[in-house]
């Protein structure tokens, strides 16, 4: 049983499903579904049960979650201890990335660096800006990437990119309210928003609910914590018709037949992302990253 195979099993289960997994891991979902039925082979145990819903561990699954768990935080904990004899460029430089950070500012930025420092190893984790901060302040993330500025002498910060925000509709919704500049905020009065938890990000959250608010939108109960607003979510609430949701104009993700994408009119909503970093870190990797950004930007 090797590592990857480990990590694939734990992103699945923490994820929900295959696809989502595997936009975690940054692997196609055909490959990560080969290396789950591998390791199943190789162990002579099933140890997911699949639907069209998602999936969900078996006994054995469960069990072998909780040791794999284990094994992977034991295998950080050791490139930790090693990371930190490594100041110029080398080891493991350990990246926080929030959902929809546009691959467009990121590719280049991680290519420009692993043309400057090839003995650097990136290690990407996809976190809410309060799990980044508090990664963070526990000293196991080297650098962030943050939907809201922290305030304070620990961290350096800067900005790395702007994106103005439009709206996924139902696609005879958006046919009815878009206008020759985009939908007007105030044209979606009596659709919900589907809300991100406000404990992921408090700041960018509270930004845009007062924007909602000042269109005449009532934003609606907060969203549980924890809970992971991902691609299939935003879509099927959308195609129902009784929803919207905001998105970039360079989403990522394929949109079904039912679900357009239309810009704001005025471009009231414009969310912002920080590099953050911890100020007395000496790392030449790092500074050669933030960089990289910066040029992007």
């Amino acid at each position: 049983m090797e590592l990857r195979q480990m990590q694939g099993f734990v992103a699945v289960v923490e994820a929900g499903s295959l696809s989502a997994a595997a936009r975690r891991l940054h692997v196609s979902q055909p490959a990560l579904s080969q290396t789950i039925a591998a390791l199943e082979r190789e162990l002579r145990v099933p140890l997911l049960e699949r639907s069209s819903t998602g999936v969900k561990v078996t006994e054995a699954g469960g069990l072998l979650l909780t040791e794999a768990r284990a094994v992977l935080a034991r295998h950080e904990q050791a490139l930790r201890a090693m990371a930190r004899f490594t100041v110029g460029d080398g080891g493991v430089l350990r990246l926080g990335i929030p959902l929809e950070f546009p691959a467009a500012v990121l590719a280049p930025a991680l290519a420009e660096l692993a043309e400057s420092c090839p003995n650097t190893r990136v290690q990407a984790r996809h976190l809410s800006t309060a799990e980044q901060i508090a990664v963070l302040r526990a000293g196991d993330l080297d650098v962030g990437l943050l939907r809201e500025r922290p305030i304070g002498p620990d961290f350096d910060a800067m900005l790395v990119t702007r994106e103005r925000l439009g709206v996924l509709l139902a696609a005879d919704q958006a046919a009815d309210l878009a206008g020759p500049d985009g939908v007007p905020l105030d044209a979606l009065g009596g659709l919900d928003w589907l809300a991100f938890p406000r404990s992921d990000s408090p700041a960018w959250h509270d930004e845009v609910t007062a924007i909602l608010r000042s269109h005449g939108l009532a934003p609606g109960a907060d969203a549980p914590p924890g809970q992971r607003l991902i691609a299939e979510v935003k879509l099927a609430a959308v195609t129902a018709g009784k929803a919207f949701a905001l998105a970039p104009p360079d989403w990522s993700q394929p949109l079904p037949d039912g679900v357009l994408w239309q810009p704001l009119a005025g471009h009231p909503l414009v969310r912002r992302t920080w590099a953050l970093w911890p100020a007395d870190s000496r790392r030449r990797d790092v500074g050669l990253l933030i960089a990289a950004f910066d040029r992007d930007e």
